[in-house]
């Protein structure tokens, strides 16, 4: 509570009773100290003060700790509250984030046992898909368990060192992905538009270049990135507005100026984003100039299908992305907090639990292979050929 956090000589702050009235008493410290121009011993902000007016219920009274401002907590911990404004509602959003992380962890792992057993599959647009389906492990699993812990339970503790690797995970793993799907569109091009040039130009030595290009973009945009978090002052709240450790909402709660590394994110994500964005563009207008080029009505309907539907992943993926991104910067004021936290956190679950099913299930091979891996339908599928199981 507001008296005990730490009481300023002169300014009465009354004890209150645990609820809403700690956060009228917190109001009315707020106020005193502002109409006498006295020292602001506490870092009490407006958001957080909102914050605590529908948190405070559900947690014991030792979660509201007021902190002095220039003095490092022993307390090296974050404490994520899920989405503001919607606690009530937690329960019901767990079960569905439940299922789509199950999805996702045996979609993805499906992927990538068939690619791996099945010697046949060793092509350039199968390497892709098998990483992809590894980074979308690795991001749902980065956030998805904790998220579940909140929602669930209400737990939303986290050590300042798993804030800061799973911000690092979750940030390297969306900038992999980007690259990827970037990637997939080239193959795609490449496979449509010259495909008797399609063994010579995607060579193994050229695709291990391209996925060593992805990744080490990856790590060279978020290490500066998260080095730059980390050596701000966290001495002020540790109440992280958000289901995960995102980087402006952690960055935002430092007791320095966090300018620096805010717009380091904003320029270098503008600038992968956008320029992937546009290279995939470009690509699937080239394809699809090549599609209705076809002859065939069936070979066009079956070339639309398929690159519809990794259109459609590809705008899940990205716009929720973007909306959040640059709401921080410019539209804080017209979009609900708590709007903002469920579009990044539709961001990263509803991709990782998508491409499984549109990029390998809906593919005749991998179907296959996983219809026989699954013992499905009476069929093993062995190499290139399927054979009735007996």
């Amino acid at each position: 509570m507001c008296q005990k956090a730490g009481q300023v000589p002169g300014f009465p702050v009354r004890e209150g009773i645990l609820g809403d009235n700690v956060v009228q008493d917190c109001f009315t410290f707020l106020k005193i100290i502002e109409d006498s121009k006295g020292p602001l011993f506490m870092r009490v902000t407006i958001l957080e003060i909102k914050l605590l007016s529908g948190f405070i219920h559900r947690k014991e009274a030792s979660l509201v700790m007021l902190a002095p401002p220039c003095n490092q907590t022993s307390d090296n911990s974050f404490i994520l509250l899920g989405i503001p404004g919607l606690e009530g509602v937690h329960p019901w959003l767990a079960a569905p984030l439940s299922f789509m992380y199950a999805v996702a962890l045996v979609g993805n792992t499906l992927i990538l046992t068939v690619i791996w057993r099945d010697s046949t599959l060793h092509e350039p647009m199968y390497y892709f898909l098998c990483v992809l389906a590894a980074v979308d492990i690795i991001m749902a699993t980065s956030v998805t368990p904790k998220m579940l812990s909140i929602f669930w339970s209400g737990d939303g503790g986290i050590t300042f060192s798993a804030c800061f690797a799973q911000m690092y995970v979750v940030h390297a793993a969306t900038a992999a992905e980007t690259g990827l799907l970037l990637a997939m569109a080239f193959d795609r091009y490449v496979a449509i538009c010259k495909p008797l040039h399609y063994q010579t130009i995607l060579t193994p030595k050229m695709m291990l270049g391209i996925g060593m290009a992805i990744m080490m973009r990856a790590i060279l945009f978020m290490t500066p990135l998260s080095w730059m978090v980390i050596q701000l002052p966290f001495c002020g709240s540790h109440l992280v507005p958000h289901s995960y450790c995102e980087h402006m909402a952690v960055a935002k709660l430092a007791c320095a100026d966090y300018m620096p590394s805010s717009l380091y994110s904003l320029i270098g994500s503008s600038i992968i984003v956008g320029s992937d964005v546009s290279f995939i563009a470009t690509s699937y207008s080239l394809i699809l100039q090549a599609v209705f080029r076809l002859s065939s009505r069936n070979a066009r309907l079956k070339a639309l299908s398929t690159c519809g539907s990794h259109v459609g992943v590809m705008v899940l993926y990205y716009l929720p992305g973007m909306i959040s991104h640059y709401v921080e910067w410019f539209g804080q004021d017209v979009v609900p907090l708590h709007t903002q936290v469920l579009l990044a956190d539709f961001y990263l679950v509803i991709p990782p639990t998508l491409n499984p099913i549109i990029y390998g299930l809906r593919t005749k091979q991998i179907m296959a292979r996983v219809l026989g891996v699954l013992g499905t339908g009476g069929a093993l599928c062995q190499g290139s050929k399927c054979r009735n199981h007996v």
